[in-house]
């Protein structure tokens, strides 16, 4: 059997999750404003892997969230995570933090619109099909009206932008999930033990978070 400690920390929910072959079998995570991923990671780490009753040395792997994301939380995630598997001698898996949002979502028609807040109007978004293919790369975008208008079929927009969003994207097939804020480490079970049984890990020496810092204007069309 194989353990896989994954860590979500880009968003303001710090997320830890314990999976067994692909299934979680332990999360704990807190959603706060003031980002306290630094006091919260390593307590919920260290309560997963007791509560589960195995040690640290049971792990197969860490995985991590990739970005994009708050600077400071994607900071604290990866360090976390590095240091786990320099100490270890595991390998570390980087998983993109809108695949795990999108994977939240089960839907059978449409498309998913994973967005998360930067500032203003604007987001980091991707675009992924009802069975989670990604359709279009992550993008640092200013929201518009013109925004995802060339797409037809049904748009599901979830993360914690939807409500600056709502006012301005307002076409018919557009839906938005408000129950889904952040992305979860329960999500990234699957998601890690996938590239782990496919043996795609990063290089925990050079690794470094996926940062967006370019936003892309849309020009509306006349």
């Amino acid at each position: 059997m194989s353990y896989i400690l994954n860590i979500e920390t880009a968003t303001k929910n710090c997320s830890v999750a314990l999976a067994k072959d692909g299934k979680t079998i332990l999360c704990k995570e807190i959603a706060e404003e003031g980002y306290s991923h630094a006091e919260r990671l390593h307590v919920f780490i260290e309560e997963i892997i007791s509560e589960a009753g195995i040690t640290m040395k049971d792990l197969e792997a860490v995985a991590v969230s990739q970005g994009p994301g708050s600077y400071t939380g994607l900071r604290i995630g990866v360090s976390a995570a590095k240091g786990l598997c320099y100490a270890l001698n595991i390998p570390l898996i980087a998983i993109d933090t809108l695949q795990t949002l999108a994977s939240r979502v089960s839907v059978t028609d449409g498309v998913i619109v994973p967005m998360i807040d930067a500032r203003r109007m604007e987001v980091y978004s991707a675009i992924f099909s009802a069975s989670l293919e990604k359709k279009r790369e992550v993008l640092a975008e200013i929201i518009t009206e013109n925004s995802f208008g060339d797409i037809q079929e049904k748009i599901y927009f979830v993360g914690d932008c939807n409500e600056k969003c709502k006012g301005v994207l307002a076409k018919d097939n557009f839906v938005f999930l408000d129950d889904i804020k952040y992305p979860s480490a329960n999500e990234m079970s699957a998601l890690s033990f996938d590239k782990y049984k496919k043996s795609d890990t990063v290089d925990v020496a050079y690794f470094e978070p996926y940062y967006l810092k370019d936003f892309l204007m849309t020009i509306p069309k006349k």
